[in-house]
């Protein structure tokens, strides 16, 4: 079984328009052309979820702004757990009633949540931050976070790996999900401060640009049990990713934790 715990899918009436808003940052930001291998909508997500073997995927909505949280999370609750595609929530840091829209995510039945500190301006070790997390622990649930460098956004970072590890100071981080491998683009940053703590991490567009020496030396070092597989669809191939797993030989039971088993357990599935 194989599932992928971080994928984008948008409604039918702005998917199209939002691939397009995402290829041309990075463009605008990289310089160089960059094109998603998916639609973007939940029906591609289901046909690509097909024909690459996917038995389940986990879509990870962002509210970019305030306003945006309330639809995200009632668009989340009505597609998770359904033609076995699961949604997290999100909220914004600078939404008034944190509490409450997070325990409003609980009641949803939802399993976490998702936030980007470059899409939406904060940093990882802020107070807003922080009030968010220790909620989400008090409630048990997941916090995943883009960590690292962002393709289509300038500098600063706002969560690179160090300031990630400073919210340990405050948290257990067990409930601490850290997108592309702890930090992308700022790997050896991850390797240093996060691989060996109790933070999760995802294989999120990460596998096919670090080496198979490096991969499989953070995965051990770290601990298969918190390493989820992830592939950024639409903007990357789950199959590739899948494939680059498999290639690491890392032993039956690592590979199956890392490709479903810490999935399930999140999932309670």
């Amino acid at each position: 079984m194989v599932i992928d715990f971080h994928t984008h899918a948008f409604p039918d009436r702005i998917y199209e328009k939002t691939i397009k808003i995402l290829e041309d940052n990075i463009v605008n930001f990289s310089g160089h052309a960059f094109k998603a291998v998916g639609s973007g909508n939940i029906d591609g997500l289901k046909v690509d979820m097909k024909k690459n073997g996917i038995d389940a995927s986990v879509v990870l909505p962002i509210a970019t702004a305030p306003k945006q949280t309330e639809n995200i999370n009632n668009f989340a609750a009505l597609i998770n757990g359904k033609d076995n595609i699961y949604s997290f929530g999100s909220l914004h840091p600078e939404n008034d009633d944190i509490d409450g829209i997070l325990e409003h995510i609980k009641e949803l039945g939802l399993k976490g949540i998702k936030l980007h500190p470059e899409y939406q301006s904060f940093y990882i070790d802020s107070k807003e931050s922080l009030k968010i997390l220790k909620k989400c622990e008090d409630l048990g649930l997941y916090a995943v976070f883009h960590t690292g460098k962002d393709h289509g956004c300038p500098p600063p970072v706002h969560c690179p790996p160090k300031r990630l590890r400073n919210v340990l100071d405050y948290v257990s981080g067990k409930y601490i999900i850290a997108a592309h491998m702890g930090g992308w683009d700022m790997w050896e940053d991850a390797e240093k401060y996060i691989i060996g703590t109790p933070i999760m991490i995802d294989t999120c567009f990460s596998f096919h640009l670090l080496n198979s020496e490096d991969a499989k030396r953070m995965i051990k070092s770290h601990g298969a049990d918190k390493v989820l597989f992830g592939t950024d669809w639409p903007w990357f191939s789950p199959q590739k990713t899948y494939e680059r797993l498999c290639s690491l030989s890392l032993g039956k039971d690592e590979t199956e934790m890392i490709a479903s088993g810490n999935a399930r357990r999140i999932l309670g599935i």
